[in-house]
């Protein structure tokens, strides 16, 4: 899910950023972060207890899932 950094550092990348929104920066800054990429990537592993990854995420990254009740997976 991490996506190709080699190019992070060049400004030319990141003109579009004064048209984001809030929630399409977060989007940006989390898409980076190799804590939450192991989180989400967590979601996918058999043995996980998805509840309890879900509450994680929900608390530690201050995200919610849109849609979903609690009795299905996030």
């Amino acid at each position: 899910m991490l996506p190709d950094a080699s190019r992070w550092r060049s400004a030319a990348n990141y003109e579009h950023v004064d048209t984001l929104s809030a929630s399409d920066l977060a989007w940006e800054w989390l898409r980076r972060n190799e804590g939450y990429d192991r989180d989400y990537e967590a979601l996918n592993d058999p043995g996980t207890d998805r509840e309890q990854l879900t509450e994680k995420i929900r608390q530690h990254w201050g995200l919610r899932f849109r849609g979903r009740s609690s009795s299905r997976p996030a």
